[in-house]
C-alpha cells in the first residue's frame, strides 16, 4: 500500500523522504528527545536506518511512519506511525500495528502530538481496522502516558524491554 499523506488543522503527515533526514537526525540526537527512548542520542547511522525502516514498513506491511511537519511553516515536528518491529517483549506484539511517536523538543507542549496521533489512529481505523493497536511507553514518560490516555490507550501490563521497565498499552476499537 502506498503511504498516504494526512493533513490536520496544523500538521502534514507525509511518508518520510531524503529531505527529512537532517531534521530527523537532529531530533534523534537531542538528549531531551531520547531520554525516554533508549536514553542516549542516536548516531547518524542509527537515524539513517530508522528512515529506511520507516519507508520500508509501508511497502512490506501496508502501514508505517510519517514525517510530521507544521503545515504553515514546514518546520519538522517529529515522527508518528505504526510498525511491527518483532520486539523481544512479553506479551508479544508480533503482527500488531504498534503505534509510536516522537516529537522534536521545540514542539513539546503545543498539542502537536495529540493532533498527529489522532490523525494516524483515524487513518488506521478507516483503512485497516485492526481490533487492537498497542504501544509501549517508559513508565517515567509522563507526557507520552498523558497523550496515550487522551487518545484512548489503556494499560495492559508492566513488563521489561531490553532490561528496562516498560508499560504496554493498547487501544481497542
Amino acid at each position: 500500500m502506498p503511504a498516504p499523506t494526512l493533513t490536520t488543522a496544523r500538521l502534514t503527515l507525509a511518508p518520510p523522504t531524503l529531505t527529512d533526514f537532517e531534521d530527523s537526525r537532529d531530533m534523534w540526537a537531542d538528549p531531551v528527545v531520547v531520554r525516554h527512548v533508549g536514553a542516549r542520542p542516536f548516531t547518524e547511522e542509527e537515524t539513517w536506518t530508522r528512515l529506511m525502516r520507516a519507508r520500508g514498513l509501508w511497502e512490506v506491511l501496508g502501514f508505517g511512519y510519517w514525517a510530521v511537519r507544521e503545515t504553515s511553516t514546514g518546520r519538522y515536528v517529529g515522527e508518528v506511525g505504526f510498525a511491527d518491529l518483532r520486539r523481544d517483549i512479553q506479551p508479544s506484539l508480533y503482527g500488531l500495528p504498534e503505534m509510536g511517536w516522537v516529537l522534536a523538543a521545540w514542539s513539546h507542549g503545543h498539542g502537536f502530538g495529540t493532533e498527529a496521533v489522532r490523525a494516524g489512529l483515524a487513518w488506521i481505523d478507516e483503512t485497516l481496522a485492526p481490533p487492537v493497536v498497542p504501544c509501549i511507553i517508559d513508565p517515567e514518560n509522563t507526557a507520552s502516558l498523558a497523550l496515550a490516555a487522551k487518545v484512548g490507550f489503556t494499560l495492559k501490563t508492566h513488563t521489561t524491554f531490553k532490561g528496562s521497565p516498560i508499560m504496554v498499552l493498547e487501544r481497542r476499537r
